[in-house]
C-alpha cells in the first residue's frame, strides 16, 4: 500500500505527454500530424485510462485502511518563508479522482466521432486532455497556493474549450464572459489565501487548519477579519461553481462543443468549487456566519436555477441551469454541515448530468444532420419533436438521466437528494420547504425538455426544388395519415413562408439518423452509472464509531470527517427515511403531471413548443392568473434579467467610469504636461531675444526692473 501511494504524485503528469506532444506534432509536422490525427485520441485514452486504475486502486486502499498519505517537498526557503509542492491523497482526493477519470474516458471516446468532421480535431483533444491534466493536479494538491496554480489552469483551459469555435462571434463572447466573470471569484481567492497565510503563516491543509483552530479557540485573532478572508476564499467556489450571483457565464458555456458541457459544465470544472468548500470545510465550519452564508447562496441558486430552466429553448441551456440548481444543493448541504450528502450528489450528478449532456449531443448531432438545419437550430427544441422512433437509444439514455435527476427511485440522484432534503428539515424548515419546492420544479423543466424534444409529432424538413437561385427548407409538422392534407390546414401555411398560388413546389423530407456506436457506447455505460452508483450511498446499516457500516460511500468519507473534527455522525431512521421520501417523490410525480399536462403532444409542433406561452394568452377573463404565467414565463425566458441589470448598471458604469478616467487622462494629466511644455517654449522663445549681448540692452531692461521694484515699494509705503 505504501508502495502504491510514493508513486501517487506521478498522477496528474501521466495525461500531461499527449498535449504536448500534439502541439509538437503541430509545429514541427503540421501535415504529417494532421493527416494522422485519429491516432490521437488513443494515447489520450489509454493514459487517462491508467490513471483510472491507479485511482481505483487508491481508493480500494482508502475503504480497507481508512488512512491519509501526504508528502510534500521545499520549493522555496527564504527565512521564515517555505513555499512547498506536494500531494495528498484522502478519500475526498480519491472519490474526486475516480470521477474525472471515469467521466471523462467516456467524454473522450465520445468526442471521437463527434469532433471527427472538424477541422479543430487535434486542437480539442490537446484542449481537453490538458484540461484533464490540470483538473487530476487541482484534487492532489497539498496547499492553497498549490490549488490556485492548478485553479487558474483550469479556467484557462475552461476558456480556449469554450471558445473552441472562436471564428463564431457568440462562442468568442461566451469564452470573454466565462473568463471576466471567473477572474471576478478568482481575485478574491487570492486575496483569501493571503489573508489566511498572513493569519496562520502556513499554507498547508493540515497545519493551516490546526493552526487558524487554536488562534480561534484562544481569540487570538480578530472575527470581522477571519470572515472577510473567508468569505473572500468562498468567492472562488461561487464562481467557479457557477453560483448565484456569479451564474451568468455557465448558460452561455454552452456554445462549447457538446463534449465539453458533458465534461467541464456537468462532471469536474463546475465541481471545482464544490471541491474547494469541502477541502476547506475546517476552516468554514468555525465560521458560523460562513456557513450560513454558504447555505444561504445554496438555497438561493438552486430555486433561481430552477426557474430559469422553466422556458428555455436551447436544451443545452436547460441542462446548464439545471445543473447550476444541482450545484445549489450541493452548496446548501456543505453550508449545513451535510459533508457525506454534498459529496455523494456531487458523484450522482456528475454521471446523471453527463449521460443528460451527451444524450443532448447526440441529439444535436442527428438534427445537424439533417439538411438545411444549421448549428443554432440543431439545439432549439422549438425544432424537435417526435424523436423516439428515429433514435431510441439516444431516447432511452436521456429519458433515464431525466428519471435520475427529478430524483425518481431507485435511480442514482434520489438516494442523494433525498439526503440533502432529509437534512435540510434539521438545519431549517424554510430551506427545506424551498428545497423540495426545487425537486417539483426540476421535474417539470426536466420533462418539459423531454417531452419537447422526443414525444409529439415530428417535424418533418421539406426542400424546395421550385428552381429559383434562393432555395428554402419548410419545416412542418406531419399529423395527417395523407402528405397532402397538410397544406389544407391553416394552422399549417401559418409557419411557411410565403407561396404564391402559381408556384409549384415539390419537397423532400429525412428523418434525424441514430448516431453511431461509438457515441453510444459511452451513454449505455453512463445508463449503468446512473442506475447503480446510488447503491455506494444506501445507508444498510446505521453508522456509529464503533461499528464498521456496508455504506461504502461513509468508509470513503470516515477519515474526512475525522479531519473535520468530527462534525457529525451519520445515522438513518428508516421510518423517517421513508417518510421523507414519500414525500419528496410526491412532489415529483406532480411537477411531472404539470409538465404533461401542458407540454402534451398536440397536432402542432410549433405549438407545442411554445405551449406555455400560447396558454398564458389564453382565458381573458382570468387577468391575474394571465399576468402570473407571463411573467414566470418572461422571467425564465429572459434569465431573471440578471444579464440585463449587468448589462446597464455594471458594465455600463464601468464604461462610463472609463470614459471618465479616460478624459481625465488625456485632458487633466496630459494637459498639465504638455501645458508645461508649451509654457516652457514662450519663455524660452522670449528670453532668448534678452540676452542679444548688447549692453545697453542690459541696462535698459534692468532700469525697468528697478522702476517697477520702486513703485511696488512706495505703494506698500503708503499703505
Amino acid at each position: 500500500m505504501e508502495h502504491t501511494y510514493q508513486y501517487s504524485w506521478i498522477i496528474p503528469f501521466i495525461t500531461l505527454p499527449v498535449p504536448l506532444l500534439i502541439g509538437m506534432g503541430l509545429l514541427l509536422f503540421p501535415a504529417t500530424t494532421k493527416k494522422s490525427r485519429r491516432i490521437w485520441a488513443f494515447p489520450s485514452i489509454f493514459f487517462l485510462s491508467i490513471v483510472m486504475l491507479f485511482s481505483t486502486d487508491l481508493s480500494i486502499q482508502q475503504i480497507n485502511s481508512s488512512s491519509i498519505y501526504q508528502y510534500v517537498w521545499s520549493w522555496t526557503i527564504n527565512n521564515d518563508f517555505s513555499l512547498e509542492f506536494g500531494h495528498l491523497i484522502d478519500p475526498l482526493t480519491s472519490i474526486l479522482l475516480i470521477l474525472i477519470t471515469t467521466v471523462g474516458i467516456l467524454v473522450l471516446i465520445y468526442s471521437d466521432n463527434y469532433m471527427s468532421h472538424d477541422q479543430g480535431y487535434l486542437r480539442f483533444f490537446a484542449y481537453i486532455t490538458l484540461f484533464n491534466t490540470s483538473m487530476l493536479g487541482l484534487v492532489t494538491s497539498s496547499n492553497l497556493i498549490q490549488i490556485y496554480i492548478f485553479w487558474e489552469l483550469v479556467g484557462m483551459c475552461s476558456y480556449l474549450l469554450i471558445g473552441f469555435w472562436f471564428t463564431r462571434p457568440i462562442a468568442a463572447n461566451a469564452c470573454q464572459k466565462a473568463f471576466v466573470t471567473n477572474r471576478v471569484g478568482d481575485f478574491g481567492l487570492l486575496l483569501g489565501i493571503l489573508g489566511f497565510y498572513w493569519i496562520t503563516g502556513s499554507l498547508e491543509f493540515r497545519d493551516l487548519f490546526e493552526i487558524f483552530k487554536n488562534l480561534t479557540f484562544n481569540n487570538e485573532i480578530h472575527s470581522l477579519f477571519v470572515t472577510l478572508c473567508a468569505f473572500l476564499l468562498f468567492s472562488g467556489a461561487i464562481a467557479k461553481s457557477a453560483q448565484f450571483p456569479l451564474h451568468v457565464w455557465l448558460p452561455d458555456a454552452m456554445e462549447g462543443p457538446t463534449p465539453i458541457s458533458a465534461l467541464i459544465h456537468a462532471a469536474t470544472m463546475v465541481a471545482a468549487g464544490i471541491f474547494l468548500v469541502a477541502r476547506l470545510l475546517p476552516l468554514f465550519i468555525i465560521i458560523p456566519y460562513i456557513m450560513n452564508l454558504i447555505a444561504l447562496i445554496g438555497i438561493i441558486t438552486l430555486l433561481f436555477g430552477a426557474t430559469l430552466a422553466l422556458a428555455q429553448k436551447d436544451i443545452k441551456r436547460s441542462l446548464a441551469y439545471s445543473t447550476m440548481s444541482q450545484l445549489g444543493y450541493m452548496m446548501l448541504a456543505l453550508g449545513m454541515g451535510s459533508y457525506r450528502a454534498a459529496l455523494f450528489h456531487l458523484i450522482t450528478h456528475a454521471y446523471s448530468k453527463a449521460l443528460l449532456f451527451l444524450g443532448s449531443g447526440s441529439i444535436i448531432h442527428s438534427m445537424e444532420a439533417l439538411v438545411g438545419y444549421s448549428p443554432n437550430k440543431s439545439q432549439n427544441m422549438v425544432l424537435m419533436g417526435g424523436l423516439t422512433k428515429h433514435v431510441p437509444i439516444t431516447k432511452l439514455a436521456f429519458f433515464l438521466g431525466t428519471l435520475s435527476l427529478c430524483g425518481i427511485p431507485p435511480f442514482a440522484c434520489f438516494w442523494s437528494k433525498d439526503e440533502i432534503l432529509s437534512d435540510s428539515w434539521l438545519y431549517s424548515p424554510m430551506f427545506a420547504i424551498i428545497a423540495s419546492f426545487t425537486t417539483g420544479l426540476t421535474a417539470f423543466y426536466m420533462f418539459r425538455v423531454y417531452l419537447l424534444t422526443f414525444e409529439g409529432h415530428l417535424n418533418l424538413h421539406f426542400q424546395n426544388y421550385s428552381g429559383k437561385k434562393n432555395s428554402s427548407f419548410y419545416s412542418i409538422s406531419l399529423w395527417g395519415k395523407e402528405q397532402s392534407k397538410i397544406f389544407k390546414k391553416k394552422n399549417f401555411l401559418l409557419a411557411l413562408p410565403t407561396i404564391s398560388n402559381n408556384e409549384k413546389v415539390s419537397f423532400i423530407f429525412s428523418y434525424p439518423p441514430e448516431s453511431d456506436n461509438t457515441m453510444l457506447f459511452p451513454m449505455l455505460v453512463l445508463i449503468l452509472f446512473t442506475l447503480f452508483i446510488g447503491i455506494i450511498g444506501i445507508p444498510f446499516n446505521q453508522l456509529t464509531q464503533e461499528e464498521i457500516s456496508l455504506d461504502i460511500l461513509s468508509k470513503l468519507l470516515t477519515p474526512s470527517l475525522n479531519l473535520l473534527y468530527q462534525i457529525t455522525n451519520y445515522s438513518v431512521d428508516w421510518y423517517e427515511f421513508v417518510t421523507n421520501a414519500a414525500f419528496s417523490v410526491s412532489i415529483v410525480y406532480f411537477g411531472i403531471f404539470i409538465a404533461s399536462s401542458l407540454y402534451k403532444p398536440v397536432y402542432s409542433s410549433l405549438q407545442n413548443c411554445n405551449f406555455l406561452n400560447s396558454f398564458v394568452k389564453k382565458g381573458p377573463k382570468r387577468i391575474l392568473r394571465d399576468k402570473i404565467l407571463k411573467g414566470i414565463y418572461n422571467w425564465s425566458y429572459n434569465r431573471g434579467y440578471i444579464d440585463a441589470f449587468y448589462g446597464i448598471y455594471l458594465i455600463a458604469s464601468i464604461r462610463r467610469l472609463a470614459k471618465l478616467i479616460h478624459f481625465f487622462d488625456r485632458r487633466i494629466i496630459d494637459g498639465i504636461t504638455n501645458g508645461v511644455g508649451v509654457i516652457s517654449f514662450f519663455i524660452g522663445e522670449g528670453i532668448k531675444y534678452v540676452g542679444g549681448g548688447r549692453i545697453s540692452s542690459y541696462l535698459l531692461l534692468y532700469l525697468f526692473y528697478t522702476l517697477i521694484f520702486l513703485f511696488v515699494y512706495l505703494f506698500l509705503l503708503v499703505q
